[in-house]
C-alpha cells in the first residue's frame, strides 16, 4: 500500500551516503499496513539538506494521504547504509510536528502497543538488527493524512579534491507539492549540480551557497547529485552539547600509492554464513572475489566453516595455483537454511587468518563471536542490502582486519582491498581531550575521522600511522576556539557505539546511556512521539521541551499513585491466592450432577450451585467485545443441595493420590498443498523437496513449523531443528514469531536452544509478563531450577496491564511445583512466603498462542459432559479456569484435583481479534500434564493452528482409569 513510495524514499537514504562507485538497487522495505483497499499515497514532499565540512544532514519530510474509509497502521522496516544514522524523528500531532524523545527499546514498544489500544496518536521508530529500522505510524486516519519528518546524518565521501553529495528524486508520480531547499556552509565556491531537476542553481548566502527549488505535481525521477570542493589540511569542528565540548577532526593522510600486497595466509578459516538470510546475498559476486583472491595467493590451504543454525564441521580444502574449482563447487551448491548463530564456533591455532562471509545478522543461540589469538586476523566480506554492516565492521576491527563492502560490479576491487596492506590508524592519544573514538582505523576515501570530549580548552591528538610495517607519528592540535557544528557530537556517539557494536551483549548499558542522551536509536533506545501529556507522565518520559513545565507539575502527585498501586499489588495476588487454595481444599462430588429439577416449594427458591469459597463471576467482557451468553446454572432442590454440601466436606485426599491417567493428543494435519507431496516423499528426499518448496512459503511460519514436524517423524532431527530455526529469520525481533520458535524447541524436547530464543523475547518484550513466564519454564526444562524461579518470580512481583488476566495464579502454580519437585531447595525470598504452597493437580491444561490482541479460549468437557470454560469456570465436579484472556498470547488454565474416571475432551477455540496488524492464522500451544505438582507429573505439549474466528479444534484427550 505504502510500499512503492516509501521503498523509493528509503532507497534515497541508501544511495546517499555510498561511495562514487555505482550502487546496486535496494531491496524494498517490509510495509504491512491492513485492510488497505486503495494505496495510501505520496502527497507532499519536501526535502531540506545541511552541509557542511564532510558532513551532511537530509531531513525528509512527507504527507501521506489515505483514501480510504478505514484508519490504518503502517509499520515500516527498512536499512540505512553504514555511514549513515538517524538524528531525529517527528510526526504530526494537532497539526504541528512533534519531535520524537528517546526511551528504552522494550519500554518504547510496550507503550507504543498500549497507546494504540486507545486509539490515539503514538508513532515509533525503531533499531531492529545492524543498520535496519522500523517505522510504526498509528493511526492513518481515513480520508485525511499524516505527516512523517526523518532526519539522517552521514559523511560525505570524497574522491581526489572533491566531496560527493547525492539525493535520489525517484519518488514517483502523484506529488502535489515539492519542495528542495539545499544549504552548503563554509563553501568558497559553489558546488556544481548534474542529474535530476535539470540542474540547480546556487546563489551566495553569509557563510556559504543556498539553492532551493518548488514545484506542483511533481513527478520524482532520478538523482541530483552534488559536488563540492574538499578542504586540503585538517579541519576541527567543535559544539557544545549537555554542557560538554564535543571534537570532530577530518585529517586527510596518504600511504603508498602502489597498493602494497600484504603477506598472504598459509591456512585460511573460510567462515561461510550458509543461514537463510544468505540467500539474500550476491553469491555470484562473491565468488568472483575469491576468483581474484586465489589468483593472488595461488596456494592456500582452506578450512571451511559452514555456520546455520550450529557450526558445521571443518572440511578441507587445497587451493593450487590459483585452481579451487573443488571449493568454488562446493560453495555454488550451498542450501542456504536456518538461522544465524554466528558466534557458535571455535577457531583453530594452526588457522593464520580468517574470511567471513555473511550479512552480519546474529539471530540464534548465545554463543559470544570468538576473540582470535594474538597474530590471528579475521576480515569480513558483505554483499547484502539488508545487514548487520556495523558488528560486522567492528568484529574485524578488533581483530586486525577490516570489513570490506562488496560491490557486485567490482569484485577485482573487493579482492584487493581484501589484501592490500593499506595505511592503518594503529593507535591515538589525547592530551586535554577524553573518551577518543575514531570512524575506523583505515581512512575513508583518505580521511581518517575521529571524535572526543576536550577537558582543556586546547588539545592535541597523537596518531600512529603504520603500513608495510613502517610506523609514522602526526600530531594535531584541537581547539574550543574551531568552526561550530552542529553534527559534532552525534557524530561522537555513533562512532563509540560502532565501537561497542563488537561486544553488544556486555556494553548493553553504556549503548542504551548514549541513544538517550544522544536521541538517537539504537539497539537498546527507540524514539518515541505521544499524544497526550498524561501519557508522558504515565509511563515516566521527558517530553519535548515544549512540554516540560505542565509535565513537572503533574508528576508529583503521579509518583505517589504508583507507590499506592505496587502496594496494592501484591495484597490483591495473596487474596487471589487464598481463593484459590479454599478451591482446591475442597472435595467435590464425582457422581451425576442431579438432574435439573423444577421443585416445589419446601421453604425456599431453587439454589444455584456454587461451591463455598469460590469466586465465581465471569471475567467481564471489553466494551468492543461481542457479549457472549454464560451457560443457565444448575438448579436443585434443598435435599439435592444439603448432600452435595456433605460431600463437600468429606476429607481432602492428599496430593499424592493421584490415578492413572493418559494423554491422547490428535494429530495435527494442516491440508496445506505442499504437505501432500513431502508426506508422499521418501524419507531421504524429505529435506531436498523441502528446499524445492521453500523460496513458495518463505514468509509463512506454518510452512516451517510442519516441516520440521515430518523431519522429526522421519528421525532427522538435526535438519528438523534446523528448518525450525528458520523461524528467526523470518522478522527481524518479532516476538509473536520467536515466541512461537521457543514454544516449539520445547515441545522438541530441546530447552538449552529455547533459553536463548527467550532471552531474546524478554528483551524485545519486557512489559509482557508472559516473556518471564516464558524463559522460567525454559530453564525449568532444562534443569535450572534457581534461574526459573528467579523468573517466574518477576512475573509475581510486578504490576501489570490489566488485560493479562490471573497470569499471576497461572504462574503461581508452577513455581510452586518446580520449588515441590526440586531435589535442592532454590531461593525463594523474592516470593511473598503467604504464596509458597504446592498445589498437585490430577489434570492440567494450558494454553498460549501468538497473536496480541486475540481472544483464543480453552475448553475442556468432562466425563459428566458438564464444559468448563469462560462461561462456566467452576464445574460440578471441581474443574476450575482460569480467567478470560481476551487480550492476547494467554495463558489460560484449567486445573482438576481429584479426576472422576472418564475421558476428559480438550478442545481450543478462536473466538475473535482485534489486532491492528493482521497476522494471518493464529498458532496455538497447549501443554497438557496429569499427576501435575507431583513426582508423577507427566507433560505432553501440541502446537497447531486456527485459522478462521469461531473454529473450534479437538485437541486431545484425557483418559482417566
Amino acid at each position: 500500500m505504502l510500499r512503492p513510495l516509501l521503498a523509493v524514499f528509503l532507497l534515497s537514504l541508501s544511495l546517499t551516503a555510498n561511495a562514487l562507485t555505482p550502487l546496486p538497487p535496494i531491496m524494498p522495505p517490509r510495509l504491512i499496513v491492513p485492510r488497505a483497499q486503495t494505496p495510501v499515497r505520496l502527497q507532499s514532499l519536501r526535502i531540506g539538506a545541511e552541509l557542511s565540512g564532510g558532513l551532511a544532514e537530509t531531513t525528509v519530510e512527507m504527507v501521506f494521504y489515505n483514501p480510504n474509509a478505514v484508519q490504518l497502521e503502517g509499520e515500516l522496516q527498512f536499512p540505512l547504509l553504514p555511514a549513515q544514522h538517524v538524528t531525529a524523528f517527528a510526526l504530526d500531532i494537532d497539526g504541528a510536528l512533534r519531535p520524537a524523545v528517546p526511551v528504552e527499546k522494550a519500554k518504547g514498544r510496550m507503550i507504543f502497543e498500549e497507546v494504540e489500544r486507545t486509539r490515539v496518536d503514538p508513532a515509533l521508530l525503531e533499531t531492529t538488527q545492524g543498520n535496519n529500522f522500523k517505522l510504526r505510524v498509528y493511526p492513518i486516519p481515513p480520508h485525511g493524512t499524516r505527516t512523517v519528518q526523518l532526519k539522517y546524518a552521514e559523511a560525505l565521501p570524497r574522491q581526489e579534491a572533491q566531496r560527493l553529495y547525492r539525493l535520489p528524486l525517484a519518488y514517483g508520480e502523484g506529488i502535489k507539492e515539492f519542495d528542495l531547499e539545499l544549504n552548503v556552509h563554509g563553501a568558497v565556491t559553489p558546488p556544481q549540480a548534474r542529474g535530476a531537476l535539470g540542474g540547480v542553481q546556487f546563489e551566495r548566502q553569509q557563510d556559504g551557497y543556498r539553492a532551493s527549488i518548488a514545484r506542483n505535481a511533481f513527478r520524482a525521477d532520478g538523482t541530483l547529485e552534488l559536488t563540492l570542493a574538499a578542504a586540503t589540511g585538517p579541519q576541527t569542528f567543535v559544539q557544545e552539547f549537555d554542557g560538554e565540548t564535543f571534537f570532530l577532526s577530518e585529517i586527510a593522510v596518504t600511504g603508498d600509492s602502489n597498493h602494497p600486497v600484504r603477506m598472504p595466509p598459509a591456512v585460511l578459516g573460510l567462515l561461510w554464513d550458509s543461514s537463510g538470510s544468505g540467500a539474500q546475498r550476491q553469491t555470484e559476486a562473491e565468488l568472483a572475489v575469491l576468483d581474484a583472491y586465489f589468483k593472488t595467493v595461488r596456494n592456500v590451504e582452506v578450512r571451511l566453516i559452514r555456520l546455520r543454525d550450529r557450526a558445521e564441521a571443518s572440511q578441507r580444502y587445497r587451493v593450487v595455483n590459483g585452481n579451487w574449482a573443488t571449493l568454488r563447487a562446493a560453495l555454488a551448491a550451498t542450501a542456504y537454511d536456518g538461522a544465524s548463530a554466528l558466534g557458535a564456533w571455535k577457531p583453530e591455532a594452526d588457522i593464520n587468518e580468517y574470511l567471513l562471509v555473511s550479512d552480519g545478522l546474529s539471530n540464534y543461540g548465545d554463543a559470544p563471536f570468538p576473540t582470535l589469538a594474538k597474530g590471528q586476523r579475521l576480515y569480513a566480506l558483505n554483499s547484502a542490502l539488508v545487514s548487520d554492516s556495523a558488528r560486522l565492521s567492528a568484529l574485524a576491527e578488533r581483530n586486525g582486519g577490516r570489513l570490506v563492502q562488496l560491490q557486485a560490479s567490482q569484485p577485482a576491487q573487493a579482492a584487493q582491498t581484501l589484501l592490500a596492506d593499506e595505511l592503518q590508524l594503529n593507535d591515538v592519544t589525547a592530551s586535554g581531550a577524553k573518551d577518543i573514538s575514531v570512524e575506523a582505523r583505515e581512512p575513508q576515501d583518505g580521511i581518517l575521522r575521529i571524535a572526543g570530549r576536550l577537558t582543556q580548552p586546547n588539545a592535541e591528538l597523537t596518531l600512529t600511522l603504520t603500513q608495510q610495517g613502517k610506523s609514522h607519528v602526526m600530531t594535531v592540535p584541537v581547539s574550543a576556539t574551531a568552526p561550530y557544528h552542529p553534527l559534532a557530537a552525534g557524530t561522537w556517539a555513533s562512532y563509540r557505539l560502532h565501537a561497542l557494536e563488537a561486544d553488544y551483549d556486555l556494553k548493553r548499558g553504556e549503548i542504551r546511556r548514549i541513544g538517550q542522551r544522544f536521541g538517537i536509536p539504537t539497539r537498546e533506545t527507540s524514539l518515541l512521539v505521544l499524544d497526550r501529556l498524561e501519557d508522558y507522565l504515565r509511563y515516566d518520559i521527558e517530553p519535548p521541551a515544549a512540554y516540560k513545565d505542565a509535565y513537572a507539575k503533574l508528576k508529583e502527585n503521579r509518583l505517589t499513585q504508583r507507590r499506592r498501586i505496587a502496594a496494592q499489588h501484591g495484597d490483591q495476588i495473596v487474596q487471589e491466592f487464598e481463593q484459590k487454595v479454599a478451591w482446591w481444599q475442597k472435595t467435590y462430588p464425582k457422581s451425576a450432577p442431579p438432574k435439573h429439577i423444577e421443585f416445589k416449594k419446601d421453604g425456599g427458591d431453587a439454589l444455584e450451585f456454587e461451591p463455598r469459597m469460590m469466586p465465581a463471576a465471569v471475567a467481564s467482557m471489553a466494551p468492543s467485545e461481542p457479549q457472549r451468553r454464560a451457560p443457565a446454572p444448575l438448579t436443585y432442590s434443598r435435599a439435592e443441595a444439603r448432600n452435595a454440601d456433605r460431600v463437600a466436606k468429606a476429607p481432602a485426599p492428599s496430593g499424592d493420590e493421584m490415578p492413572n491417567a493418559g494423554i491422547q493428543l490428535k494429530k495435527w494435519s494442516p491440508d496445506e498443498p505442499y504437505r501432500a507431496r513431502m508426506k508422499a516423499a521418501k524419507a531421504g528426499d524429505l529435506y531436498a523437496i523441502y528446499l524445492d518448496e521453500k523460496p513458495n512459503y518463505a514468509n509463512s511460519s506454518a510452512f516451517f513449523l510442519d516441516s520440521a514436524d515430518m523431519l522429526l517423524d522421519q528421525g532427522q532431527r538435526d535438519l528438523a531443528l534446523r528448518v525450525l530455526s528458520n523461524l528467526a529469520e523470518m522478522n527481524l525481533e518479532n516476538r509473536q514469531v520467536l515466541r512461537i520458535l521457543g514454544y516449539r524447541l520445547l515441545q522438541a524436547g530441546e530447552p538449552a536452544l529455547a533459553i536463548p530464543v527467550f532471552k531474546q523475547v524478554l528483551l524485545l518484550a519486557e512489559e509482557e509478563p508472559q516473556s518471564y513466564r516464558d524463559l522460567g519454564l525454559a530453564y525449568a526444562a532444562a534443569g535450572q531450577v534457581q534461574p526459573a524461579v528467579d523468573q517466574l518470580s518477576e512475573v509475581l512481583n510486578r504490576p501489570w496491564d490489566g488485560r493479562f488476566a490471573e497470569i499471576e495464579l497461572v504462574t503461581l502454580a508452577e513455581l510452586n511445583a518446580i520449588v515441590a519437585k526440586a531435589a535442592v531447595k532454590p531461593d525463594t525470598s523474592r516470593v511473598d512466603p503467604r504464596l509458597l504452597r504446592n498445589l498437585p493437580l490430577a489434570l492440567r491444561a494450558v494454553l498460549t498462542w501468538d497473536a496480541d490482541n486475540t481472544d483464543i479460549d480453552l475448553w475442556v468437557t468432562d466425563p459428566n459432559g458438564e464444559k468448563c470454560y469462560y462461561g462456566n469456570r467452576y464445574t460440578y465436579q471441581g474443574g476450575r479456569m482460569s480467567r478470560d484472556f481476551t487480550g492476547g498470547y494467554g495463558p489460560e488454565e484449567f486445573s482438576l484435583r481429584v479426576a472422576k474416571p472418564g475421558k476428559y475432551r480438550v478442545e481450543v477455540n478462536s473466538f475473535g481479534s482485534r489486532q491492528q496488524i493482521v497476522a494471518g492464522a493464529t498458532t496455538v500451544q497447549l501443554r497438557l500434564s496429569t499427576g501435575f505438582g507431583t513426582a508423577k507429573q507427566r507433560d505432553q505439549m501440541v502446537t497447531l493452528r486456527l485459522r478462521d474466528t469461531g473454529s473450534t479444534v479437538l485437541v486431545g484427550e484425557f483418559d482417566v482409569n
